[in-house]
């Protein structure tokens, strides 16, 4: 079955108004994940987990944190390939009978008890390596819990939204989660880690301060993680299997891989693209502060305070490009993303002399563009996505992006052997970027479903 149209003029179609409680209650969930996105895997614990303070008296300091950086580096590495091989079917269990809403209850709960765990990771002298052990044990189980709720989180997307409004509504939401991460960054950094002596008398002594954020960014993603709970009821969409058994579920994912194949092969198309494209939008970020801290001289509070604008303009452009998906399509906005991202990105490279400011301006420019291609992306594969097989499609989108993690850190590392120098590393991102941008204007998308702008399509999806 491929994608159902209607010979319905687009002007004519009208969107049934979206209950703006609803939306604010989808968005909250991801104004939450910055309590696991940005604190507990970018900036705050694996930061700390891979550092110093781990090392047992009288060892090499840095053999130990490299160590240490291997175990993170493999644990998540197997935290993604189960996503990989769990999220399709699983996604095609929460579409039969419409169990979206339960899955994402069960895997937030997980997140928010697995960084609460994080408390119990403790530098003791004589157990550094049962704790970093730990630590990683509990960052893999939250982010397999994490990228399958993820799975559910965007199929909901289409509950809430319709062909017009869907991009504004997707933009809304990473939006939120920007501003989410700066507010949550903000308050731990003032309140504990930045002070000798926090708020309520926390120190530093023995990570406390850490772990102590890891409580109250546990409890800030549960708290958030309870609107979408109670005010997004799931929906059965006609024709959608009532019972599917784990085998069964599997099953339905290789028929709907053969069909795409046959019969949509776009989105199969798109769903290769992305991968590659969105690792290159995680490299961005990633490497980010390496770069700022080695090759343009920031010093780790410059860092945090880049890092704070960073989100300030991904989550404005973010939320004000929802907009322009909706006039204009995903397509294009994709397009003129990742080409500015492409051109910011060799500027870095040919700027690495020119001072802090070079890379100020430079890397604003690829903050406020990566935000809106990840929006429209996820928008985009939900205009794609057939009714009553959502969740299992954005399980698709979990596995291939899980596929391809390897191609931005690679590429990074690879660059950088070339060319002998720090600096060269962004090269290597804007080739992730470039193959995506490349790979994504070869796709073709059927004409109807609003991915080229509704002005320019004589029919929508209905």
């Amino acid at each position: 079955m491929g994608h159902p149209t209607a010979e319905v003029p687009v002007d004519d179609v009208v969107d049934p108004a979206p209950a703006r409680r609803q939306i604010a209650a989808w968005a909250a969930w991801d104004w939450g994940s910055a309590a696991f996105n940005a604190v507990v895997t970018t900036f705050v614990f694996t930061v700390w987990l891979t550092g110093s303070g781990f090392a047992e008296p009288g060892t090499d300091v840095e053999a130990v944190k490299a160590l240490h950086s291997q175990w993170l580096g493999w644990g998540l590495a197997a935290a993604g390939v189960l996503v990989a091989l769990t999220a399709p079917a699983l996604g095609a269990l929460a579409d039969a009978g419409g169990r979206r809403r339960p899955m994402l209850a069960v895997t937030s709960l997980v997140v928010g008890a697995s960084v609460l765990a994080l408390w119990f990771v403790e530098p003791v002298a004589g157990g550094m390596s049962d704790a970093v052990r730990l630590g990683v044990t509990l960052l893999a189980v939250g982010t397999i819990a994490f990228e399958i709720g993820s799975v559910a989180y965007n199929a909901l997307l289409l509950q809430i939204s319709g062909p017009r409004t869907i991009g504004r509504i997707s933009g809304i939401g990473w939006g939120a989660g920007y501003v989410g991460g700066i507010v949550l960054l903000l308050v731990l950094y003032f309140g504990f880690i930045q002070p000798d002596v926090g708020w309520f008398g926390v120190t530093s002594e023995g990570g406390l301060d850490v772990r102590v954020s890891m409580l109250i960014a546990g409890v800030w993603f549960l708290a958030f993680a309870v609107p979408v709970l109670v005010m997004v009821p799931d929906h059965v969409r006609a024709g959608a299997p009532r019972r599917v058994g784990v085998l069964g579920a599997y099953r339905a994912v290789g028929r709907h891989i053969a069909q795409l194949w046959r019969e949509q092969r776009s989105t199969l198309g798109f769903l290769v693209a992305s991968a590659v494209f969105r690792d290159g939008l995680t490299g961005v970020f990633t490497f980010g502060g390496v770069l700022a801290a080695g090759v343009f001289g920031f010093s780790p509070g410059d860092v945090i305070v880049f890092a704070i604008a960073a989100n300030i303009v991904a989550g404005a452009s973010t939320i004000g490009a929802g907009w322009v998906d909706d006039r204009y399509g995903p397509r294009r906005l994709i397009t003129c993303s990742l080409v500015v991202l492409v051109v910011a990105g060799s500027a870095v490279f040919f700027l690495h002399d020119a001072g802090a400011s070079a890379f100020w301006v430079a890397g604003l420019v690829l903050s406020a563009c990566v935000g809106p291609a990840q929006s429209a992306s996820r928008g985009l594969l939900a205009r794609l996505a057939e009714p009553g097989r959502e969740t299992e499609l954005f399980g698709l989108y979990a596995t291939t992006g899980r596929a391809a993690t390897f191609l931005a850190p690679a590429a990074f590392s690879i660059a950088i052997g070339l060319g002998g120098a720090q600096y060269w590393g962004v090269l290597g991102i804007v080739v992730v970027l470039a193959l995506g941008l490349a790979l994504f204007a070869l796709v073709r998308f059927p004409p109807g479903l609003g991915v080229d702008g509704r002005r320019d399509v004589p029919t929508v999806a209905v």
